[in-house]
């Protein structure tokens, strides 16, 4: 299978290079293609014709995103429909990530794939911009077209920025950490997810739209929580609430995507244990 890998760079992006190595993936990053720019898409994915195109490149930067959403919108929203569209005129399948952060975050019980988005932040708008952009595809003339959305939630993993890292840091500047308490997810670990993408790729599931986080839920107090008691580190942690930590951008408060379509996926604690010992075993834990 001809696999792209677009923003092969990223956090997710390497890992999933990873797990389809298989298929010898070309990668590509920001420098190899700007996939904001349509003419650019269709002359180098038309050329390579791949069966699979897998775009992991997004704008995430949440906060920013509120003073730049005209750039969030483009990448994340219409660059998405231009990758949509010379996927369906090659016949390829298409595999692209969207957020929890396409939900308000008002429904505490969780969010189904079915839900009806209501993003409260530039960040939420611009990643449903993307999704509309790729069931648009469907819509325009009713043909066959093979897409996969997966949402997710709180990535972690190797090769980036990541929450538990910053936790990491912040335990070694020795100082009082706080964290927000009200707001609720689902952890994810990016070697899981590029799993998760494999077995949804190769067992070919329906076109649609699909919810996959590590099992369980925390709020960012309690996920700090378990990191500083995995990795060993005496702390002074204590909680806040969103409102006595403001940010530009609006997170929502309750975020839980469950999974109706898939089976659940193994523990976000389990994986934290994981994370433990890919990434920090040979690091010196003194730090």
């Amino acid at each position: 299978m001809k696999t792209l890998i677009i923003g092969a760079k990223g956090m997710l992006g390497n890992e999933l290079s990873k797990v389809f190595a298989k298929y010898n993936p070309t990668l590509w990053s920001r420098d190899d293609i700007d996939i904001s720019d349509k003419e650019q898409v269709d002359k180098k994915i038309g050329e390579l014709a791949p069966e699979l195109i897998i775009n992991a490149a997004a704008y995430t930067a949440v906060d920013k995103c509120e003073e730049n959403e005209e750039i969030a919108t483009k990448v994340n929203g219409e660059a998405v429909g231009y990758l949509a569209k010379i996927a369906k005129k090659l016949g390829s399948t298409l595999v692209h990530y969207s957020t929890d952060y396409v939900f308000d975050g008002t429904k505490k019980e969780g969010y189904v794939e079915s839900d009806t988005p209501s993003p409260a932040s530039a960040y939420g708008r611009s990643k449903l911009q993307g999704e509309k952009q790729i069931l648009k595809q469907v819509q325009d003339d009713g043909s066959e077209f093979k897409y996969y959305i997966i949402r997710t939630a709180w990535l972690f993993g190797p090769e980036g920025k990541n929450f538990v890292e910053t936790m990491l840091f912040l335990a070694h500047q020795g100082k009082e950490i706080k964290v927000v308490d009200d707001q609720f997810g689902s952890p994810t670990y990016a070697p899981d997810l590029a799993k998760a993408t494999l077995e949804i790729v190769e067992n070919k599931k329906p076109s649609g739209i699909y919810h996959r986080t590590n099992d369980g839920q925390c709020s960012w107090y309690q996920f700090a929580k378990e990191i500083f008691k995995v990795f060993d580190k005496k702390v002074d942690l204590s909680s806040c609430s969103a409102e006595e930590y403001p940010m530009p951008a609006k997170r929502p408060e309750y975020s839980v995507l469950i999974s109706t379509k898939l089976p659940v996926m193994r523990s976000w604690k389990s994986a934290l244990e994981d994370y433990k010992i890919s990434c920090h075993s040979d690091r010196n834990e003194s730090l």
